[in-house]
């Protein structure tokens, strides 16, 4: 009879911990832009910067390399916010990182759109690139901020 008792009453804490949490909803907003296959890396990981008119200018961050493959982003900034997010470079060796990357690159273009900045959630499964492509988009910011 003790034992049922503590059962029941570690069931029922567990329940409304779970019930308690908050799901995960990624934001809908912003305009955002993959480019499906990887560039070929034409800047061989130094950042470049090009000003356009109307205070827009695309910066392209480092190409971070990763245990998969290399990552890299071009990050489009009209005045002081980010407009739009292509990804350059990806893992694509094998079908599974390809399988992988289609998922995860739309997800983290998303979340940095969203944010506004490259202090985003990994994405689930793809570690590796989600820490490639936030070191890469922080390093356009970077950029962006010194001119």
């Amino acid at each position: 009879m003790r034992r049922a008792v503590i059962t029941a009453s570690a069931t029922a804490a567990g329940v409304v911990l779970l019930l308690s949490l908050k799901p995960h909803e990624p934001s809908t907003t912003g305009a955002i832009s993959t480019t499906p296959a990887p560039a070929p890396a034409a800047t061989g990981g130094t950042a470049s910067a090009a000003p356009q008119s109307g205070g827009t200018r695309t910066l392209t961050g480092t190409a971070v390399n990763t245990r998969y493959g290399p990552v890299q982003v071009r990050v489009t900034m009209d005045g002081g916010a980010i407009s739009k997010i292509d990804v350059i470079q990806y893992p694509t060796r094998d079908r599974r990182d390809r399988e992988i990357n289609t998922y995860a690159v739309p997800q983290l273009n998303q979340e940095a759109m969203a944010a506004q900045s490259a202090h985003i959630d990994v994405v689930s499964g793809a570690t590796y690139t989600s820490d490639g492509y936030t070191r890469s988009l922080q390093s356009a910011l970077d950029q962006a901020a010194k001119q």
